[in-house]
């Protein structure tokens, strides 16, 4: 009991006093989880917003399939995304395996379904209700789509945040292609693997609690923002 309050007491020390190594595994953390979130909302939300307005052959089973992708495997995007990068895969020649690159490749496939697919919902569920109004209005379906994208907006808002709660917590696809390397790919959920399985309980401590508190207030972000339009906009 006494070696674990020590570990949380050293824990802290290292986040008040913003150890090197501890800021250095956040920061790299934060760049590869925000700019995957970016590409996979730049393709997540208009892909949604398709799905959601559009009317095609084979839109439902297209819908069904960008559910089932939302529980994609991170190991097994790890694998994919390695095999692509790999020497002997068709994108070797970039020579991106073992790079933050790499990562965010991962994380944006995993993340681009939850976008999409939760996306689609909400503006679908808007659809329903606005379409009359936006048909009378002479509104075609991409100018709906667009408008619907606006409207809905701190609603997309809330599912952009779950995505990238999603990808800071990643440690199965990052670690496949990221290889751990320190200083190098070296982010806070697999810095916590590494250090636990090594002992150094107080690095580990650490990061947890730092990747923690972010998903806190991730969710405290995605509550205030709700309320907030609530009370604006009823």
């Amino acid at each position: 009991m006494t070696d674990l309050i020590r570990a949380f007491a050293e824990a802290f020390d290292l986040i008040s006093r913003l150890d090197a190594k501890l800021i250095e595994i956040v920061a790299l953390s934060l760049a590869v989880s925000l700019t995957a979130v970016a590409i996979a909302t730049i393709l997540g939300l208009p892909l949604g917003a398709l799905f959601a307005v559009g009317r095609f052959r084979g839109r439902q089973m297209v819908i069904v399939l960008l559910n089932a992708l939302m529980g994609l495997p991170p190991v097994v995007v790890g694998l994919l995304v390695y095999l692509l990068l790999s020497r002997a895969g068709p994108l070797g020649a970039l020579g991106i395996l073992f790079t933050p690159t790499a990562m965010i490749i991962a994380q944006a496939i995993l993340i681009t379904p939850i976008i999409a697919a939760l996306s689609r919902q909400t503006i679908e569920d808007a659809w329903h209700e606005y379409e009359e109004q936006l048909r009378s209005l002479g509104a075609q379906r991409l100018t709906a789509s667009v408008t619907l994208l606006w409207d809905t907006r701190f609603s997309l808002v809330t599912i952009i945040l779950a995505g990238f709660g999603r990808a800071a917590a990643e440690v199965g696809a990052v670690i496949i292609v990221g290889g751990n390397i320190d200083g190098v790919t070296r982010v806070m959920t697999t810095a916590i693997a590494l250090e636990t399985s090594k002992g150094d309980l107080p690095l580990a401590l650490g990061l947890g609690i730092i990747l923690v508190g972010l998903v806190v207030a991730l969710n405290a972000g995605a509550s205030v923002i709700k309320e907030a339009a609530l009370r604006r906009y009823g």
